[in-house]
């Protein structure tokens, strides 16, 4: 999406020329502007308020572009980022929008509460080149008057709430080279008509419901740079077709319902950097000519029924590699395969893939950002091997057979998420998390080992977001200190041998959604100050010597039962009312 977005942002940069304006704008496209500023209820980006005065071209009102020659508007561009959730423009777009009738560049993105539908009277516009209406919450079916823009070259409206199914008016649009509808609830099958976007260089069906096979004509698009069709419905084989797209720089098809084989032709797509065919049916072999690919850098066939053997990778296979994911497959390996532990990989997943033994030993091992073997039989003792890994950033070990302790891990500086959940891993928490502990880290995932002592005191300096130590030996009680990790999102105790009481900065963890203490000997009460944390999704407390009232009110009153069960004398909503007794 990154790259696609800065397709746009290139092509919009493109298409606007600052000139000093000349003519003052036309009455009916001034009308028409303030119609659509009069359709918006609330704005809080202040674009709109610049809209005063006679004059929309005189350059003032932000936005708005026009021909210095004739006074006609014929750019109007509203651009908000997402990650600015305060801005924001709430309302609709006004029909009266149709009537700008030299307008070539329509960008209103990122408004996020823009509502109701497009208009049809945006058939009118009929010199528009770019339509870009992107991430609001416009909703209904997308018209079938937008095939009746006879020069439109980028049309955008992912990130809505579209529905129904793809209109084939749209195959009329023979001068589209940019299709992103991306991120709505379209449904049904790509119309036939597609086959006539001959210039397309980016399709973006993405993250809908779409159904049936990937046509045979897509084959046709040979211009083709982007082609993202993941998360949708889609099923069958891949069209032979797709293996003659020159072009093709990234294909998403992943997390749809393709099946059957990848063909050796996979090598006649000379441009492609980047593959990724995760979670669906795929199965045979992957054939050897995927080797030969010289630009590709990422490679992602995790989540299918590929089956041994792997491609024998010579010296010069792969020479562009950097990201490979082979997980959950039909892949029995034994061992990681010698050329992804020789070549300069930076991403390396391979998750039940039944490696077997002690800890690879990787020739490149600094250059290692993320790496993935969970859920195998490796073995013994991975400290020394992960201190050498000097760039690691994220690293996930759960589900094997290792064995040591954790004073002898030492994780490289930059380390955010660390998994070694459903090991056999012994000692003490304090090992990992202390004064010392990096500022970077983020996740530790420590579940279901043998880690035994007390839970540690934990410094300001922590940033931790999630801390999940359930199932293990420790003791002692939760410190104090607890209330110093303010980025917390979620922290699971459960199933150890906590004692004592909850403590009241626990209440002070403004971030946390998931908290889970089940299964301990704590004793006390629930401390009120839990009714602080507006963002709680998930509690439970079941299992413990609690007693006394349920602090009420949401959200803790209004969990299942079944979070306060088998303690001493819990009540209150949910569970039955106190005693008068009870205080």
């Amino acid at each position: 999406m990154q790259n696609l977005r800065w397709v746009l942002n290139l092509l919009l940069v493109s298409s606007f020329v600052h000139t000093s304006s000349q003519a003052i704008c036309t009455s009916q496209d001034r009308a028409a502007l303030l119609a659509f500023k009069l359709s918006i209820t609330k704005d809080t980006t202040g674009v709109l308020s610049s809209w005063v005065g006679k004059d929309c071209c005189n350059g003032e009102w932000e936005g708005v572009q026009c021909n210095p020659s004739t006074g006609k508007v014929t750019n109007l561009v509203l651009r908000n980022s997402l990650n600015e959730p305060t801005l924001y423009m709430k309302g609709t777009l006004s029909p009266a929008l149709g009537n700008l009738g030299s307008l070539q560049v329509l960008f209103i993105s990122g408004t996020k509460f823009i509502a109701g539908s497009i208009p049809n009277t945006f058939s009118k516009l009929t010199s528009l080149t770019q339509l870009v209406l992107d991430d609001n919450s416009l909703k209904g079916n997308v018209p079938s008057c937008l095939g009746h823009l006879p020069f439109l070259e980028i049309l955008s409206l992912a990130g809505n709430r579209f529905s129904g199914v793809v209109p084939a008016s749209l195959g009329s649009l023979r001068s589209l080279s940019v299709m992103m509808l991306a991120r709505n609830s379209l449904s049904g099958p790509i119309p036939v008509t597609f086959k006539n976007l001959v210039k397309l260089q980016t399709l973006d069906l993405s993250f809908n419901s779409l159904s049936g096979p990937i046509p045979n004509f897509i084959g046709q698009f040979r211009n083709l740079t982007t082609l993202d069709l993941s998360s949708n419905r889609f099923s069958g084989g891949l069209p032979v077709s797709v293996y003659t797209l020159g072009k093709l720089q990234d294909m998403s098809l992943e997390r749809n319902d393709l099946s059957g084989p990848i063909s050796d032709r996979i090598s006649n797509l000379k441009s492609l950097s980047s593959l990724d065919l995760s979670s669906n049916k795929f199965n045979g072999h992957i054939p050897a000519s995927i080797t030969r690919l010289q630009s590709l850098w990422s490679l992602n066939l995790s989540r299918n029924h590929f089956s041994d053997p792997l491609p024998v990778v010579g010296i010069r296979g792969f020479p562009s590699l950097l990201s490979v994911d082979l997980s959950y497959n039909n892949l029995n390996l034994g061992a990681v395969p010698s050329w992804i532990k020789e070549k300069r990989l930076t991403e390396i997943n391979l998750a039940g893939c039944k490696l077997r033994g002690a800890f690879p030993k990787l020739t490149r091992p600094h250059d290692v950002t993320s790496l993935d073997l969970s859920d195998n039989f490796l073995t013994g003792d991975v400290s020394a091997f992960l201190a050498n890994m000097t760039s690691l950033q994220k690293v996930k070990l759960s589900k094997n057979q290792l064995r040591f302790d954790l004073s002898k891990l030492k994780l490289p500086e930059g380390v955010s998420s660390v998994d070694l959940s459903s090991n056999l891993v012994t000692g003490s928490l304090s090992s990992l998390l202390n004064d010392k502990t990096s500022r970077f880290l983020e996740e530790v995932h420590l579940s279901n080992n043998q880690i035994s002592g007390r839970i540690p005191d934990f410094t300001e300096s922590l940033n931790l977001k999630v801390l999940n130590i359930g199932s293990n030996k420790i003791s002692g009680q939760i410190p104090s200190s607890i209330s110093n990790l303010v980025e917390l999102v979620r922290l699971d105790i459960s199933r150890n041998h906590v004692s004592g009481v909850i403590p009241q900065g626990l209440g002070q963890l403004m971030q946390l959604n998931w908290l889970d203490l089940s299964i301990n000997a704590l004793t006390g009460r629930i401390p009120d100050s839990l009714l602080n944390i507006k963002a709680m999704k998930h509690v439970n407390f079941r299992a413990n010597r609690l007693c006394g009232l349920i602090p009420q009110g949401r959200p803790l009153n209004i969990f299942p039962a079944a979070a306060y069960l088998h303690n001493l004398c819990l009540c209150g909503k949910p569970l039955p009312p106190c005693r008068k007794t009870t205080k």
